[in-house]
């Protein structure tokens, strides 16, 4: 038996390093726009059943209960917390908060996936064609393309995602375009893959399409950018807790190494 305690104690050694790891990068990630944090899920392994519970005993009676042992532990899912982000005011006109569900649509390289991936990075610029861009990797275009032509003299984005300009000279504002904010039934299935880019898959579902505020999308927010939703307190908290529950694991495998070597040591006496 100390030798299953030792095959389990391994198993959540091995689930509690991958709780530590997921911790960091959240930490690492607090001051990342629009960054949402991951939460590791654990469930418990197959159980070796040593007495069925409901069976017969001599006397004819039926045990209430059963007898089990359980075989350690695994990693279920990592679950990402779609939670709001604090809004943090920078009075930069390209820079655009959603405040609510949803994600913009940018064209990503074509290797991956169709092409396109999902953010909630506001950080807009224009490249040199004058298009609409997110600042992080190499500037990928916003979805429907958006472009504002040079030398205009201010951009405005409503709530519900209008994009207008006023040229020199002019009082007359000008559309550029309608951002659009994309959803998913089940957000939690979408893949990361780094940059704030986030990738449809057969978990996440089909991604809808409508303008800011319509059908439940998140409306936006100009001059702000939504922060990263990591909470370093909590993230500590959880990351001594782990370090604990790492430590009795250890503690565990002590345990059973000294039970097989008092074993051992029997045929000494």
């Amino acid at each position: 038996m100390a030798v299953m305690a030792l095959n389990s104690a391994a198993t959540g050694l091995r689930a509690l390093s991958t709780r530590i790891d997921v911790i960091a990068n959240n930490l690492a990630n607090s001051e990342t726009v629009a960054f949402k944090r991951s939460r590791m899920n654990f469930e418990d392994l197959m159980y070796l059943t040593l007495k069925e519970p409901g069976t017969t005993n001599s006397a004819g009676e039926v045990t209430p209960a059963g007898t089990f042992v359980g075989l350690g532990v695994k990693i279920s899912n990592t679950q990402i917390d779609l939670e709001q982000g604090s809004m943090e005011n920078t009075n930069r006109p390209l820079d655009v908060a959603i405040e609510g569900p949803g994600f913009f649509r940018v064209k990503i390289m074509d290797s991956i996936g169709d092409g396109t991936g999902y953010t909630r990075n506001g950080n807009f610029f224009l490249n040199r064609e004058g298009e609409l861009v997110i600042g992080s990797g190499d500037g990928y275009k916003i979805i429907p393309t958006i472009q504002i032509p040079p030398g205009v003299s201010s951009i405005t984005i409503s709530r519900n995602g209008i994009v207008e300009y006023i040229r020199p000279g002019s009082i007359d504002k000008q559309t550029a375009g309608q951002l659009k904010i994309t959803q998913f039934v089940n957000p939690q299935g979408l893949k990361l893959l780094g940059g704030s880019i986030y990738v449809e898959t057969p978990a996440s579902g089909e991604p809808i399409d409508s303008n800011p505020g319509q059908d439940g999308a998140g409306t936006l927010l100009q001059n702000f950018l939504e922060g990263s939703n990591v909470d370093p307190v909590k993230e500590l908290v959880t990351l001594i807790k782990t370090q604990r529950s790492f430590e009795l694991n250890s503690q565990s495998i002590q345990t059973a190494d000294q039970a097989l070597q008092t074993i051992v040591n029997l045929r000494r006496f």
